[in-house]
């Protein structure tokens, strides 16, 4: 079977592939989101930077103790043996950005606000579309091709050296 080399293979790649989508994604991300809820101004930005951290910190949380389980479950059920590297991706991005814009609706706007409150779960079905579709685009279109090069490239290096090696 072919071997993929756009995907991580082992622990230490998975760690370099996440830490390039979580951290290409936060940072486009969060402050689209700020700017939508509060406005596009210099203030917001630095308000937005200031709590990048935590939000990444807890992207990384979510990503490996919920969204990754129940992502890798979903696909099997939608995604057939025969189906191409292209579907699977397809799938993988549209659940896990599903899970965590739901999730990250709250609890970002709880991390963003420094307060526990109701607000995010009364707008939920107003913040949740929009958060979903710029997370959806900026996964689809930026974050995950960016991190697939990276692994493609990292492979075709290690396979050269393993040549040049023997």
């Amino acid at each position: 079977m072919h071997e993929e080399t756009r995907l991580p293979r082992n622990g230490k790649e998975f760690a370099l592939f996440l830490a390039i989508i979580s951290i290409l994604s936060v940072n486009i991300i969060a402050p689209l989101f700020m700017g939508f809820e509060f406005g596009f101004s210099k203030d917001v930005y630095i308000r937005t930077l200031q709590v990048i951290p935590f939000v990444w910190i807890c992207v990384i949380l979510l990503v490996t103790l919920v969204a990754n389980p129940i992502v890798n479950q979903l696909v099997q059920k939608f995604v057939a043996p025969a189906d191409g590297f292209n579907a699977r991706v397809l799938f993988t991005i549209l659940f896990s950005v599903t899970i965590l814009s739901i999730l990250l609706t709250v609890i970002g706007t709880w991390i963003g606000l420094r307060e526990i409150s109701m607000e995010p779960i009364r707008t939920f079905f107003y913040d949740w579309p929009r958060n979903f579709f710029i997370a959806f685009w900026v996964e689809a279109l930026i974050a995950q091709p960016i991190a697939r090069f990276t692994m493609k490239k990292l492979h075709v290096s290690q396979e050269r050296k393993a040549v040049n090696a023997s």
